[in-house]
């Protein structure tokens, strides 16, 4: 599928996870001979985050469709202005408008059971005091995080866990970029992480592609990685020069 047009694609991970969870899609994509990265999302902050991606889209020779799983929908929601990104998936994700935060977002709709089992950690801060991070409770992340994955793995993943500041949910968003770029979304319809309404909304407001996948986690690019790839390839062959 490679050529000069093909765009690159860049997946972007969400919070409690790391680019590893991606190592299925990006299987998938490499068998079809498109061309990725994963790069590690720092999850300090709307704006810092999504200043870091894009600048690694920016470094990019050629065209980038980016995508995003969880929080690292928000992050490809800003970081998609970029001028060489020509397309933005969301997979099990928050579609922010501009000006808006994670937090109004998500107050539209009833809390999923994530909030509750949210656990707070300090981190130190250069010439400012401690902020606050915050992860899943390792006993209560399998069922909020990856129902539909494989107990041994579940146990791995709850252990290695990256933290999301505290302060990313209240952040509001500088731009929108699906309000010029097309996008695609995944709703991943058995998520206990982020309620699918709030997936369902934000993806119909962008007009978006959408596909749900039925008895999906929040962790559906594990669990399932030839649905999302599947997703991804649409918007690269949609995007293709």
């Amino acid at each position: 599928m490679t050529d000069s047009t093909t765009p690159t694609v860049v997946l972007v991970h969400g919070a409690f996870a790391d680019a590893a969870s991606w190592s299925g899609v990006i299987a998938e994509l490499q068998e079809h001979g498109v061309p990725v990265v994963a790069p590690p999302n720092p999850l300090r902050g709307l704006a810092s985050d999504a200043a870091y991606i894009a600048s690694v889209a920016a470094q990019i020779d050629g065209p980038v469709v980016l995508a995003g799983h969880s929080y690292g929908g928000a992050i490809i929601t800003v970081a998609g202005a970029t001028a060489n990104v020509v397309g933005l998936v969301y997979v099990a994700a928050y579609v922010l408008d501009d000006g808006e935060s994670l937090g109004e977002l998500q107050g539209r709709f009833p809390e999923s059971p994530l909030g509750a089992n949210l656990r707070q950690s300090a981190y130190p801060v250069e010439g400012a005091g401690p902020a606050v991070e915050v992860t899943i409770a390792p006993e209560a992340f399998p069922e909020i995080f990856a129902a539909d994955v494989p107990a041994e793995v579940t146990k791995v993943l709850a252990v290695a866990q990256r933290p999301l500041a505290a302060g990313a949910f209240t952040e509001t968003a500088a731009t929108a970029a699906w309000k010029t770029k097309p996008s695609w979304a995944l709703v991943a319809a058995a998520d206990q992480a982020i309620n699918p309404e709030v997936q369902r909304f934000g993806a119909e407001r962008a007009g978006a592609t959408v596909v749900e996948v039925e008895g999906a986690s929040h962790a559906v690019a594990v669990s399932r990685p030839k649905d999302v790839a599947g997703l991804i390839l649409e918007a690269v062959r949609a995007t293709s020069a």
